[in-house]
């Protein structure tokens, strides 16, 4: 049982996210921290100078309520980035989506409940050893480009639309596969391509999320279908060069006639032919050409100057 759970996993695998990015190019959420702690050393030095003033020392509860202001003034203070959205919920009800740049919450009775990061993500997912129309298993690794457009939607009717996502375009490429032979797979990638984005656009719209592309990166065939695969190419170009070879000939064919028609009744043209093919035989050969009897009959019934003069 446990074995068949490890093979079906590995049948259907998506890659994580994060995995697609590049270590080095990731943003850095270092200033909001600096940012948070500063105001929060601000806020509690404030409040306890302000109890210094007003009690003329510094007591151990004047301490404890500057570490409490400081508290709820730092968790009251947000910077959210260009590319993110939070939403933010009042005692569980959805009260806005703030950001980017600095927001205020009451505390305690608000909260940022998800941050959603807006930009364009690279998901890569696939599927093995799926079955086509014609049932070949197939290896198909695709990539997924996306992003998020209503941080709300994708907030609210949706438990995780990131795994959410993942999934549909799977489910979507199986789908996709089963509907077709392994031949029609393999040559027509970009209707695949299109069909899957059609599929997933309709399904995760809702979610408020926009699928920009879907690109088919690898189809690995098993390795006897690609044996018989490239025999039938072969055979379907060596049929492609006999047609042409075909008409080459049907087109000389159409050629000679025509010149029979020209050469008949002009026994003068035809020697002339003659000579001008031996002309070229001489210099375009390199050996001793060897004429055959019935043409050198040509030359030995008369020059073609003595039969001129005979006819003028």
């Amino acid at each position: 049982m446990v074995k068949d759970a490890k093979s079906q996993k590995k049948r259907h695998w998506v890659k994580p996210d994060t995995a697609t990015e590049i270590v080095g190019e990731r943003a850095s959420n270092n200033g909001v921290v600096v940012f948070t702690i500063a105001l929060l050393v601000v806020s509690f030095a404030l409040v306890l100078g302000v109890v210094f003033i007003l009690q003329g020392r510094v007591s151990f509860g004047g301490v404890i309520s500057a570490v409490v202001l400081a508290a709820l003034v730092a968790s009251s203070c947000h910077i959210a980035q260009q590319w993110e959205r939070v939403v933010v919920l009042r005692l569980g009800k959805l009260n806005r989506i703030s950001g980017p740049g600095l927001f205020w919450t009451w505390p305690i009775i608000e909260s940022n409940t998800m941050r959603v990061d807006t930009r364009m993500r690279a998901t890569t997912f696939g599927a093995e050893e799926t079955l086509t129309a014609d049932l070949v298993p197939l290896d198909v690794n695709a990539v997924l480009f996306w992003h998020v457009w209503d941080a709300k939607a994708a907030c609210t009717e949706v438990g995780d639309f990131t795994a959410a996502v993942e999934l549909s375009a799977q489910t979507a490429l199986r789908d996709a596969i089963g509907r077709a032979t392994a031949a029609e797979v393999a040559i027509r990638r970009e209707q695949l391509d299109r069909e899957l984005k059609h599929v997933l656009e309709e399904k995760v719209a809702p979610w408020g999320v926009t699928i920009l592309s879907v690109e088919v990166r690898d189809i690995l065939l098993p390795k006897d279908l690609q044996e018989v695969m490239s025999l039938e190419a072969q055979a379907e170009q060596r049929k492609k060069a006999r047609i042409i070879l075909v008409e080459a000939e049907q087109d000389i064919f159409e050629m000679l006639n025509e010149m029979e028609n020209l050469y008949e009744g002009n026994k003068a043209a035809m020697h002339l032919r003659s000579m001008h093919l031996l002309n070229e035989s001489l210099c375009e050969g390199k050996g001793t050409v060897v004429i055959p009897s019935s043409f050198a009959q040509v030359f030995n019934e008369g020059s073609l100057f003595d039969r001129s003069k005979e006819k003028l």
